[in-house]
């Protein structure tokens, strides 16, 4: 979404408020944000602007290498973070002081010869500032004290910052009005030209499923942080990718839970941020786990994306582990279970191998063909009278006329002398979706009376 444009790289131990200041630089409530530690723990990027400058910034997870399995996969995150950016900054507790891991990440950013800016965050007073005259000794240059929550001197550090990226732009600064923190990421709200023009393919499922090993996979990197942890993910995570149809931004979201399980504010938030993927996104990919089944909370999710009025693709993962008779048990499961869904394209999968994978392409194109197409105002009127002289509706309603409304799903609005029985609706729906094609994609009846 934002190629060409300098990347600055937000990294720390865990704890130090780098999602807080990342939110602050974007001017939206992006990452997810927690008192406790580890939260973050994927890659997380989003363009923010400073005086009319754009840039690119990473989130990343705390970096402590040192912790189990899982802290290792987000460390690994962190340091392909500090790879790849044209700058960092380095965000530090300044109610704390140096720590072991400041140190040993400030060691290995002198050693990468990239820019660096020391932030000791939670200066939330001037009676704090002194304290960042410590932070000296990691031999990165002058930090700057600065509270990301408040806003306060974020601004400098902005400054800064473009200083760094294109040193050009120094002499206009000076002459710039200096805005406080709580606008300075304002800018950022602006939606990215041409973004809503990329077809926007969201990663949905229960936790544990299989989405980030997924996304991983159609991206062709290690952007999201997988391991066997119900509940790893808990950002949304997007990255764009170039396919021989065109652009796709593909998004991993966190694993959703009904809501008398969901038990923390952390995972609160990530069902809200996986919740607006859906609204968003031009098709869903609901993962289902075939090892399990298909579940009851699957049903409920499958029943979220058709609400939300969008094309749902149905990948069994982990198919290859299943024997004949598993099979067999799972697509009776997924045809009673998700029946309401139509002809929607399934596909078994597995995202570990990528067997089958590579079908999903076409699956997607053919649902937005369905879900963007038009049909004739004659050529529905024709359908709905074969339809009704094929069975009448009882109590003598009748469809008087009929047309299609709009796209993005098909929306037919039918005029009628009386109210129809909801049966009767599903009939019409299912003669629509057979003889125009519309098997791949929502369909939405509404009905006026005359």
């Amino acid at each position: 979404m934002s190629a060409g444009l300098p990347v600055v790289g937000i990294v720390g131990r865990p704890n130090v408020g780098k999602s807080t200041l990342f939110n602050r630089l974007v001017g939206r409530r992006e990452a997810v944000v927690a008192p406790e530690p580890g939260v973050t723990r994927d890659r997380k990027a989003a363009e923010a602007a400073w005086r009319g400058h754009k840039f690119l910034v990473v989130d990343t997870g705390g970096w402590s290498p040192d912790g189990d399995t899982l802290d290792g996969k987000v460390s690994s995150q962190s340091e392909r973070a500090m790879a790849d950016a044209d700058m960092l900054l380095l965000v530090v507790d300044l109610t704390v002081g140096i720590t072991e891991p400041d140190a040993r990440i400030a060691a290995m950013l002198r050693r990468s010869g990239r820019p660096t800016l020391v932030v000791a965050n939670k200066a939330d007073s001037g009676t704090r500032d002194d304290g960042r005259w410590e932070f000296n000794r990691l031999g990165l240059g002058e930090a700057w004290a600065v509270s990301a929550l408040h806003g306060r001197n974020v601004g400098d550090v902005l400054d800064h910052v473009l200083e760094l990226l294109e040193p050009d732009t120094g002499e206009a600064l000076a002459e710039a009005p200096d805005p406080d923190g709580d606008e300075a990421a304002s800018e950022s709200e602006a939606p990215v030209e041409g973004e809503s023009a990329v077809l926007a393919v969201a990663i949905v499922g229960r936790p544990n499923v299989g989405k980030s090993t997924l996304f991983n996979r159609l991206i062709g990197d290690e952007r999201s942080v997988v391991h066997d942890q119900p509940g790893t993910t808990r950002d949304t995570i997007d990255t764009l990718v170039e396919t021989e149809t065109g652009p796709v931004r593909f998004i991993d979201t966190a694993g959703m839970r009904r809501k008398a399980r969901v038990d923390a504010d952390t995972e609160y938030y990530a069902n809200l941020r996986a919740l607006r993927a859906i609204d968003a996104c031009d098709v869903a990919l609901l993962i289902i786990d075939a090892t399990v089944g298909v579940t009851a909370q699957d049903q409920r999710l499958a029943e979220r994306i058709d609400g939300a009025g969008c094309p749902i693709v149905v990948l069994l993962n982990k198919w290859e582990t299943l024997d004949a008779e598993q099979r067999e048990g799972v697509l009776g499961e997924l045809a009673r279970r998700l029946h309401f869904v139509g002809e929607s394209p399934v596909l078994r999968i597995s995202a570990l191998t990528g067997r089958g994978v590579h079908r999903l392409a076409s699956a997607v194109e053919a649902a937005m063909e369905a879900y963007k197409s038009r049909a004739p105002t004659a050529k529905v009127n024709e359908i709905v009278q074969l339809a009704q002289s094929a069975q009448p509706a009882p109590g003598g309603a009748r469809v008087l006329y009929a047309t299609q409304a709009a796209t993005q799903p098909p929306t037919f609005t039918l005029f009628v002398n009386r109210e129809l029985p909801a049966t009767y609706l599903r009939y019409l729906e299912r003669r629509l979706r057979e003889d125009l094609g519309l098997a791949k994609t929502p369909l939405k009846l509404r009905v006026r009376r005359r």
